[in-house]
């Protein structure tokens, strides 16, 4: 048998194996069209482009801050809530993931990890609607949970480490900047997944490939 081209594949969560990132930019959208200090027209692309790949909390806290304002104290909590809400009856599984994941689980002997910037319960969660926690199930990691989220690499690092793998052994599969930059910094091989093939995220990044659809992504691990 010939040996795979990588120990472990680390996966982001949000828009890699869960389709969230649309529904969770919408509700964001809303309740900041809500506050008051909000005073230049928003858009959906404008919401995609300053939070995919970053902590909701913190680009928060900075937006405020730059606006001489604080942010409401109730405002993560109602945001979570409705995020929530909204996960719960709309979120689907990126197309093709299941059996991709399916495949790499049992061609790297279960050496395969999600490590997000987002909080646990909220990417357990999803894991758990779409059917896809049990190949996760101890292999879930976190941002939130370590000294400093994406763009650092601790949340890879962390993985790599749990698997037993050295993060020059691991492919980084992520969709944002941001998350590429975390996997790169750890020391892993970064492919970047853009449904919409012009793979312009990750401009200037040295990522090493790009692809559309997850169901192909087995064939190039053979490749």
């Amino acid at each position: 048998m010939t040996a795979p081209r990588f120990e472990a594949v680390l996966f982001d969560c949000d828009g890699v194996l869960v389709d969230s990132e649309p529904i969770v930019n919408r509700v964001l959208l809303g309740m900041l069209q809500e506050l008051d200090w909000v005073d230049t027209p928003l858009t959906r692309e404008a919401i995609d482009h300053h939070f995919t790949g970053c902590t909701i909390r913190d680009v928060m806290t900075a937006w405020a801050a730059e606006r001489g304002h604080a942010l409401p104290a109730d405002w993560m909590e109602r945001f979570l809530e409705r995020r929530n809400a909204a996960l719960a009856a709309e979120l689907l599984a990126v197309d093709g993931i299941h059996d991709t994941v399916a495949a790499l689980h049992a061609g790297h002997q279960g050496r395969i990890a999600c490590a997000s910037g987002a909080d646990r319960f909220k990417v357990e969660m999803q894991l758990r609607q779409v059917g896809l926690l049990r190949w996760f199930e101890g292999r879930v990691f976190s941002g939130h949970e370590m000294p400093a989220s994406k763009p650092e690499p601790h949340v890879y690092l962390a993985a790599a480490a749990h698997l037993g793998v050295a993060p020059e052994r691991c492919l980084v599969i992520e969709d944002s900047a941001v998350g590429a930059r975390a996997g790169l910094a750890a020391g892993a091989t970064v492919w970047g997944y853009c449904p919409q093939g012009h793979g312009r995220a990750f401009a200037g990044l040295p990522v090493q490939q790009v692809f559309s659809h997850m169901g192909a992504l087995p064939g190039l691990l053979k490749a």
